[in-house]
């Protein structure tokens, strides 16, 4: 196979917008994203979805244009995804954002409750349970974000900020409005109800934070090929022998356990939310691994041992 040519159509009109002559076979959809942004500045590499077919799915950087069902004239469509915002600035941004949301309820500040004196401190100890627990919650997500996350993807549409952004936030208001209010009352069953949570909160909390640490080392030399997790000596990650994405399966215990401490209807409002978009998550990457790889283990669920 010998190709010096690719065309690159806009992939609504149809319309070339380019011609490059003398490209390299064994060249890359990210040399070639390159090649293009240099004729428009203004659609950096981020910014451009190239694919084979106009309602086909996004090429990968790494794909090679030899290996590509293509012609001796490579036809390529691109697609501008809008302006863009890298993944690390995205979760820094929805995650500190609850963090300090949570703080201006727990410590009753008097333009949200609108109280005296006396109501500054709430008498329920499962009140500052509940801050710390989220307080720890979202403080590891941050660290996480700069020191564990690696993205296969660096960037997100700007305009979807806004959408996540009120979600967490959102939300992160409004369990503290009701956890922190002064007519909040603790679980019907009290010190065994609340010590119960933190203990299955803390595990949760250990086994999500170990799942991702096991998915970032799959990606520990830059490498973006997508590869099967398995699970390791910690024993936090032999949940990958049930289920395929282990860490939402984490993370919807974190908030079962949080709604069970606090005994609170907004949080398990959320918690619901939270497992419906981590199952379809879950279901999305499964669906992925199975297309990719026929060797990947068949007794594995998405996110439910045996179930879902």
């Amino acid at each position: 196979f010998v190709s010096s040519q690719v065309e690159i159509l806009d992939w609504e009109t149809k319309k070339q917008l380019c011609f490059l002559d003398k490209v390299e076979p064994n060249a890359t959809i990210g040399e070639i994203r390159l090649m293009f942004h240099k004729l428009y500045p203004r659609w950096y590499p981020a910014r451009q979805s190239i694919k084979l077919d106009p309602k086909g799915k996004s090429l990968r950087d790494e794909e090679i244009l030899q290996h590509l069902p293509v012609g001796t004239t490579a036809t390529l469509y691109f697609k501008d995804l809008g302006p863009q915002i890298g993944w690390t600035t995205v979760f820094l941004i929805e995650y500190t954002g609850p963090l300090f949301i949570y703080f201006l309820f727990y410590f009753r500040m008097t333009f949200v409750y609108g109280l005296d004196e006396r109501f500054t401190s709430s008498p329920h100890p499962v009140v500052n349970l509940a801050c710390i627990c989220h307080s720890f919650h979202y403080i590891k997500r941050l660290i996480e974000t700069v020191f564990v996350h690696r993205f296969s993807r660096g960037t997100m549409p700007l305009r979807n900020i806004v959408k996540n952004c009120l979600y967490y936030w959102g939300f992160a208001a409004w369990l503290a409005y009701y956890i922190n209010h002064p007519l909040y009352t603790p679980p019907s069953y009290g010190k065994k109800q609340i010590n119960f949570a933190v203990i299955m909160f803390l595990l949760c909390e250990a086994g999500n934070f170990s799942i991702n640490v096991a998915l970032s080392d799959l990606r520990r030399n830059g490498s973006k090929t997508c590869k099967i997790p398995y699970p390791t000596k910690n024993p936090f990650t032999w949940l990958f022998f049930f289920v395929s994405c282990p860490n939402y399966t984490y993370e919807v215990g974190t908030w079962i356990s949080f709604t069970i401490m606090t005994q609170c209807v907004p949080v398990g409002l959320f918690t619901l939310l939270c497992f419906i978009q981590m199952t379809i998550w879950a279901k999305d990457k499964h669906c992925t691994y199975l297309r990719e790889f026929k060797d990947y283990p068949s007794h594995r669920m998405p996110i439910i041992p045996f179930l879902l």
